[in-house]
């Protein structure tokens, strides 16, 4: 994000992109904190390269964010419900939740102010490259799952695969969807309505949910 945030000259743009790189990174040290104090052991970062195409890391970010935010969101309720976590905890990570439901709102509102804005000539490279963004995802995120059966240590990017397993909650996966959707509309509600909400996720989940049967009523 500070990267792209180098390439753009529009001051009130640069501003916001830096505001939210610095955010980014505050909770990447409070995420770090909570591994150290739990002793939890991850697989090593690699060497930061500056990306050749700020762009593209800029958007590979955000959608990514579309997509865990999403999920996270829904674990974090059932995280908060499970009496898994000690509420000091649970409050701490309450801002970074907030925030990242900002991130979401920024970036999905960027890609529109972008599209309008930009030289109808790169248009349609930029839309390829959105195609191209989820695409890397996709794939991204297959790779983990794979992983995940071959390394008994943690990557931070696996708690959207795995996160309900590890609060000893049992949910299926429709039950799970239907929170995530519930906490999506909750933390993005209060925020002005002209603004885009992401809806790529959430329609996919919906349109997923058509095809799952609904959990048996208790009697």
């Amino acid at each position: 994000m500070r990267n792209y945030g180098e390439s753009v000259s529009d001051p009130l743009l640069k501003s916001a992109v830096a505001m939210d790189a610095f955010e980014e990174s505050r909770h990447k040290l409070v995420l770090a904190n909570m591994v150290e104090a739990y002793g939890i052991k991850l697989d090593p970062e690699p060497a930061y390269r500056r990306p050749k195409d700020p762009e593209w890391a800029f958007m590979v970010t955000g959608y990514s964010e579309c997509i865990d935010s999403f999920f996270g969101f829904g674990l974090f309720e059932i995280a908060r419900g499970s009496g898994f976590f000690p509420t000091e905890l649970v409050d701490t990570f309450e801002p970074v939740m907030r925030e990242e439901g900002r991130h979401l709102l920024f970036f999905v509102n960027w890609v529109a102010w972008w599209r309008r804005n930009m030289p109808f000539w790169r248009r349609p490279w930029f839309e390829l490259k959105v195609i191209a963004v989820w695409l890397f995802l996709i794939a991204e995120r297959i790779g983990i799952a794979g992983d995940m059966e071959k390394s008994d240590k943690a990557q931070d990017n696996n708690f959207t695969l795995n996160g309900s397993k590890v609060l000893g909650v049992e949910i299926t996966f429709p039950e799970l969807a239907r929170v995530c959707l519930r906490e999506n509309d909750r933390r993005l509600a209060p925020y002005d309505a002209r603004l885009i909400r992401p809806m790529f996720v959430p329609n996919m989940i919906r349109f997923a949910l058509r095809f799952m049967k609904a959990p048996p009523v208790a009697a």
